[in-house]
This record gives C-alpha cells, structure tokens and sequence, in this order.
C-alpha cells in the first residue's frame, strides 16, 4: 500500500476495487464501520476517567450510553468519561452497529483490610534491607483501625502509632494533564514507628547480635520482624516479608560499578530519580541495601546487577593535586589524577559546569587548563570534608556535549567544541552531523494510535524521511536510527546517540496522553530536554514551529527519557501533535501539512545552528 493511500486510512475513505457495470468501470467506496481502537477491552486503570478514540463515517450519530458524542469533520471522535471504582461498561452505538468496552478502575491506594487483618502485602519491610547502626529503622503496616498493632525485631517489641492520612501522590504522567495535585490517602489505616539498633548488643536478652570479631563479616542479622495485630479479643500473627541487617562499620562491603556507565537513583527503586551517571570503575563503600539495590558511601543508590563486590574492607578514599587538560579532535579533555576511582556528581547550568569529586580531599596547588574553545577559567573548592568541587566558567552558554570516564584511577571529562559551519551559502550546514530518531516502529510498538487506528510510527517515519531529505541538500550528514519499520529499544537509539555523537539529536514523535487527559481539547506542538545544554534547543525549536506553522503550543518540559539523556550533544524530543486529537489527527496525516512540517523544522534547525554555533 502506497503512502498516500496508507494516510487516508478510514478518513479518506478505502478503495475496494471496481465493478463493471453496464461496460463502465465504477468506484466502489467502503463507509468505515463503527470502529474503537482505545481503550481495549478489559482495559485497568487508577485513573478518575477515559478517553474513547475512534472513528465512524462522518453522517449520522454516535452515541455512547445513549448519549450523542462530538466528532471532528471526518468523523473522528476522542471524548472522556468519568470512571468510578470497579467496573464500567461502554455501549458505543452508530445506525445498527454496536461496540462495547469494558474498563475497570483499581484504586490508587492500598485496600483496607478484610476482617481482622493485616493488607494484603503491607507488612514492611517486604524485601530485604541493610542499614547503618542507630540509624531510624522504620516498620509499619495496614490494619483495621482502632487495633492494637506492635511488631518484634530481635527481642524487642515496637509498639506501632496509627498515622493521620497522608497525603498521595500523583505519578509523574500527571504534570502532562495538569493534574498533579496531591490528594488524601484515606482508604487504610496505616500503623507505623521507628527504632534504632546498635550492633554491640547480644541477641538472647533484648539485644542485638554481636560485635564483628571477624573482617569477613559484613552485616550483623537482625532478624525477620513479625508482626502482632489484636482487634476485638482476636489477635493476628504474621511476619513481614523482608529481613533486616546492620551494615558493619568495621568490615564494610566495597564495590565497583561494572556497567558502563552506572545507573545512580536517589532511592532503591526505578521510581526514585536518576543521578550522574556513575562511570564504570567507580567504587564506594556500600551503607545500605533494600532488595536488590545497594545504597553508596556518597547517598546513591544503584542496581547490586550493575556493580561487584571487590576484596577491600577499607572505604575508597582519594587525595587529588595537579590537574592538566589536553587537546583531541573536537573535543578539550581535562585529565584529575586520583587514588582510586570514586563517585561523581556533574551540575550544567548558564555558562558553568560543575563537577563534584564524592569522597575526596583536595590538596591541588597546581591546575594547567588553559582556555580554549570552550574553558575561560578553572576554579575549585573543598566544598565540604569529602567533596572537592571544580567549576568550569566556560566561553559560551551554549555548552555542545559532554562525557566522563575513567582511565584506570584517572576521571577524565571531555568536553566538547561547537560545530563548525562551512560558511557555503549553498550548503550552510556543511560539516554538521544531526541524527534524526523516527520513534517507535516494528510490528510491537506503533506508539500512539490515532482515531482510525492509523500508527505513530507511521508517521513518524514519514516526516522524518522529509526532514533527512531537506537537511542534506543543506549540505549536512544526516544519520537515521531507523528508515524502515524497525522494533529498535529506545535505550539501543540512546546508545547509537551515544556511539555517534552527532552534533544535536533530534527524535520525532507525535503525542497521545494519560488516561485522565482530555484528548479533544489538548493539542499542539511539545518539545521534551533533560540535559540542560538542550534546554535552548528545545524552546528554539518549539517557538519556532509553533509560529512558522500557527500551531497551538502544547509546551515544553523538562523529562526524563532515554532520548533526551545523552550527554554527548543537545539532545530534544518533539511532540509534533496529538494523533488522539481527533482534529489534529487530520492534520497529522495529510501529506501537504507533513511537506511543510519538515520544511519548517529543517529551517528551524538551520536558523539555530547558525544563530548559536557562530562564535
């Protein structure tokens, strides 16, 4: 199936073929029956409402629960209904034709529970976890209200508080719908306290473990706890899930960070947010773990599968002194000399980079990085005991890419020149090297759908091929992550980003929403940066497509996705429209809007690279 035919879908009508008739060759054009393609059925929620995209010819009505729905020119219809707990049914009617959906809303808190009880799961800790001695150490549980509820660990009994509500949270999808306004938790009860343990206890009579006589012994026991609930004359017992451990002070458990690089989090769960990357080599001691994460000397937390234990009880402390940079093509390299490899933070901001040293002493006296193309000054400070902090003033506010590494114990962070343009009024951006990501595609990610069915992927490819074709009659080298309907991983197109360092990285998307949103009244153009060196492109390029195409603003938003995460060059995300839109879906797939879409956008990218890469 051709392109054009491929973009009409249901709303232009398919072409079934002709018939003969009276010697003349007739047309015949199928009407698009009532056709629904989210959500499926069966579909589970925690969101208060959902949206139905469809399609259906444009005359007549359709009706959901017996009430008529609005519906674009073509006959495309996206609106939103209100869910309430449990199960709700859908009756979509249009002329004869008949759809049902049946969506189930969960809640979004823990369930209260049944009888005298503990919830189902709420017992904590429900993995495993390690911390430092007389650190809190917090259990806690849901149970009926007005019970009586204590938990045992290690000979001693914590009596458990019940807590007022607490405030819940919405996941972080909800700042796309404006909706991410705390709410009450008020479905359980939840009953909680803290404790602290010292290892220098004996079990037996109250007390904790014993003293670690032995190097080879890490983590002190402390036990599984368990649980007591008494309501009504009944009492439940019933132990937690996961055990406790003190972390050994005088043995500590010492790893290195095997991936390349290594992902650090503010907390043991992919929930928590991302840190520095920590390069691989990194090594730390270890002062914490829960389930299979491990919490480092310097507060990150990381994956136990991304690092490995190494025979070391000391914690892995640094002196630094002279700091030296050096010069390799396109790229100014300054080398930190250190002990051994220890953890990093790297902070951009305007015209500075700062680089944090976790676990390090300064006693430099002597730095030669001279400026350059991209370094006016190099200060430092111990910002804190263990923190040595080095402060990059660069020469430009626009900063094009950066990596970190180590080379052997030597922490090396390259930072990269601008792109050269050629100056060739014929071919302006020749030189420059920008990857277009087409996203998703394969037969197992379509990415969104629109009203007909009609994929992302799709269209994405589509408009990407346009934007290539455009950029390199401007002379630049255009890399693709795909050109056919390829399943590639978005951390595989990260990775390619990473592996080519273009000078900018752009991925082509169009955008759906949350099942709360509203996709009738939400549309526009959206633009997506995580690193803070791609924060201007970002606006540049969705200022700029918003006014040369007089398309509503969807906004821009700082994300954290695996396309906009490569430190190496700007890396941005478009948004190019809402295919669940039923009125922007026509706009999406027509083939003169697409031309000029990726006109504009490679105009765009010109206009940028010329206005910021020029010193």
């Amino acid at each position: 199936m051709n392109a054009h035919s491929q973009i009409l879908g249901w709303g232009g009508g398919i072409l079934l073929g002709t018939v003969g008739m009276a010697g003349m060759a007739v047309t015949v054009r199928a009407e698009p029956p009532l056709n629904l393609v989210y959500p499926p059925d069966g579909h589970e929620t925690t969101a208060d409402q959902i949206f139905l995209i469809g399609t259906a010819a444009p005359g007549g009505e359709v009706t959901v629960n017996g009430q008529p729905i609005q519906r674009s020119a073509a006959g495309h219809f996206a609106p939103s209904f209100p869910l309430q707990l449990g199960e709700n049914m859908f009756t979509l009617r249009y002329g004869s034709e008949v759809l049902t959906r049946r969506v189930t809303r969960l809640a979004a808190t823990a369930a209260a529970p049944l009888g005298v009880a503990f919830g189902d799961g709420s017992l904590l800790p429900a993995v495993n976890i390690a911390r430092l001695p007389n650190l809190p150490i917090c259990l806690g549980a849901i149970a009926p209200a007005n019970a009586t509820v204590s938990v045992t660990l290690a000979g001693q009994t914590l009596p458990l508080a019940p807590q007022p509500s607490s405030a819940l949270l919405p996941p972080n999808s909800a700042v796309l719908t404006d909706r991410n306004q705390p709410s009450s938790d008020s479905l359980a009860q939840r009953y909680q306290g803290c404790a602290t343990f010292r290892p220098d206890f004996r079990s037996g009579s109250g007390q904790l473990g014993e003293p670690s006589g032995s190097m080879q012994r890490q983590n002190i026991p402390l036990g599984q706890p368990t649980y007591h609930l008494s309501l009504n004359g009944q009492v439940v017992r019933q132990q937690a899930a996961g055990t406790v451990e003190l972390v050994s002070v005088d043995a500590p458990q010492v790893v290195a960070v095997t991936a390349d690089p290594g992902t650090a989090r503010t907390g043991p769960s992919t929930d928590y947010s991302r840190l520095t990357p920590l390069p691989q080599g990194t090594q730390a001691s270890v002062i914490g773990s829960e389930g299979d994460w491990l919490q480092l000397d310097y507060g990150g937390w990381i994956r136990t599968r991304e690092t490995q234990a190494i025979a070391s009880t000391v914690p892995p402390r640094t002196l630094i002194r002279g700091i030296r940079s050096r010069q390799v093509r396109g790229w100014t390299e300054v080398v930190f000399p250190l002990q051994v490899p220890v953890p990093v933070s790297l902070q951009q901001s305007d015209r500075s980079l700062t680089l944090t040293l976790h676990n390090t002493t300064a006693q430099t006296d002597t730095i030669f990085v001279p400026a350059d193309a991209v370094i006016q000054r190099l200060d430092w400070q111990q910002l804190a005991p263990g923190q040595a902090q080095y402060i990059f003033n660069l020469k430009s506010a626009q900063q094009w890419g950066y990596k970190l590494r180590y080379e052997g114990t030597n922490l090396v962070l390259s930072l990269r020149h601008p792109p050269n343009l050629s100056g060739n009024r014929e071919q302006p951006l020749a030189g420059v090297r920008i990857l277009i990501d087409p996203g998703h595609g394969g037969p197992d990610d379509l990415g969104s759908v629109g009203p007909t069915g009609y994929p992302e992927k799709t269209a994405a490819l589509l408009v990407a091929d346009r934007l290539r074709d455009r950029l390199t009659a401007l002379g630049a080298t255009v890399i693709m992550t795909r050109e056919t309907d390829l399943d590639l991983d978005p951390n595989a197109r990260a990775a390619l980003i990473t592996q080519q360092e273009p000078d900018l990285a752009l991925s082509l998307h169009f955008n759906a929403l949350p099942d709360d949103g509203d996709a009738i009244n939400t549309s526009g153009i959206g633009s997506f940066w995580y690193q803070p060196q791609s924060s201007h492109l970002a606006q540049f390029l969705h200022d700029y497509l918003v006014e040369k195409l007089d398309r509503p603003s969807y906004g821009v938003f700082w994300n954290n996705l695996a396309l906009t995460r490569p430190t190496v060059a700007p890396a941005v995300l478009l948004e190019l429209g809402f295919m669940i839109n039923p009125t922007e879906f026509e706009w999406i797939t027509d083939i003169a809007a697409q031309e000029k879409l990726a006109d504009t956008l490679a105009n765009g990218i010109e206009t940028w690279l010329q206005t910021t890469a020029t010193p």
